[in-house]
């Protein structure tokens, strides 16, 4: 099934995301003209995204949110007076560095709580 011990190591040890980037170097010839160190970081670098995505997916399990929101989803051309660009800014989290808080206000209905 596995072509190397490596690859079998790799699995072994439970390091799937570089297990998946050497099958993926292995596989197309745009990485034979890197460095052993380049094709490293590569691999490196693809094993700690998986590690932060799969924690970011439990941890989203974990809040158990009602609603699965993100910026991309909210629709402006709704009468609700939101600011694009001002949706944009807050989205940075810099209000958060800055100590300050967000009040979100408004009737019924209105979508408060997708945009908290």
């Amino acid at each position: 099934m596995l072509k190397t011990p490596t690859m079998e190591k790799l699995q072994n040890l439970k390091l799937n995301g570089m297990l998946r980037g050497l099958e993926e170097q292995n596989a197309s010839s745009e990485y034979k003209s890197l460095s052993f160190e380049e094709r490293l970081g590569l691999l490196v670098d693809r094993e700690s995204i998986e590690r932060e995505n799969r924690r970011l997916i439990t941890r989203l399990k974990q809040a158990k949110l009602r609603q699965t929101a993100c910026f991309e989803d909210i629709d402006y051309r709704h009468p609700r007076e939101l600011d694009k660009s001002l949706m944009l800014s807050l989205g940075t989290c810099g209000w958060i560095k800055e100590h300050q808080n967000i009040l979100i206000t408004g009737p019924t209905g209105v979508g408060k709580s997708f945009l908290a």
